[in-house]
């Protein structure tokens, strides 16, 4: 994976708040390589390992809902461009044309099947798809839908240098953040507000602290969330 000259970044990212990420990571070629390497390899070898496990999903989405097996929509990845995320569907048809693009504590939109797929997180899993094709990595920044990133600030741009991800400090230390929104009187602009800011912290500490091993022990947190064991920050508490 190579990181554009700077000359060459769109110009909503070309802004002197992200220089400094910028810089870093300009150094970080042999890393970034080794990123891409990995995540191509890793993901076509679990696409073959999980395939009966892909395939006991998908009966059992058919039989809990009507719809489809799979749930596309557009978000941002790196410089800004956009693609279609893959995940199972958790939740009934047209979700998102009937509420918040965010989903709340006891949404309910989520399906039977569905809660437990968000639960364990192997709603997921169809993003291996997504990195196979390079559109995001196993550790990154969570891809947000266009809405969300037009509320960027400058500095949160910075997060684009890279392909969104599907996991990353933020997303482990965040995993409840439904219950976080619940209640909020505009569920769109608390998560604006508050939840997106707090999160943006530990993407861009992610950015100048970023190392391939780092990656490796990202990964392996995952892993242990979704197996029960809680990773918390001392500042990732928000007032309502």
């Amino acid at each position: 994976m190579k990181i554009k000259d700077w000359d060459q970044l769109p110009d909503s990212i070309r802004v002197p708040e992200v220089r400094k990420y910028y810089d870093f990571l300009r150094n970080k070629s042999a890393a970034l390589t080794c990123k891409r390497a990995f995540d191509f390899v890793i993901s076509v070898l679990m696409m073959v390992i999980l395939l009966p496990a892909l395939l006991i999903i998908s009966i059992a989405i058919k039989v809990d809902s009507k719809g489809p097996v799979f749930f596309k929509q557009i978000r941002i990845t790196q410089y800004g461009r956009r693609f279609r995320i893959i995940k199972f569907r958790s939740m009934v048809i047209d979700a998102e044309n009937n509420g918040s693009l965010v989903t709340v504590d006891n949404d309910s939109r989520v399906t039977k099947v569905g809660k437990f797929l968000r639960m364990t997180k192997l709603d997921e899993l169809p993003q291996l798809f997504n990195i196979i094709k390079g559109d995001m990595s196993f550790v990154g920044t969570r891809p947000e839908v266009p809405k969300y990133v037009e509320e960027y600030s400058p500095e949160m741009m910075a997060t684009l240098l890279l392909p969104a991800g599907v996991t990353s400090l933020a997303a482990i230390y965040y995993k409840d953040e439904s219950s976080l929104i619940k209640g909020a009187a505009d569920v769109d602009e608390f998560y604006v507000k508050r939840i997106l800011p707090a999160k943006m912290k530990w993407n861009l500490e992610g950015i100048i602290t970023y190392s391939f091993w780092n990656d490796i022990k990202l990964m392996i947190m995952t892993v242990l969330t979704a197996c029960g064991k809680e990773f918390a920050a001392k500042d990732t508490l928000i007032s309502k």
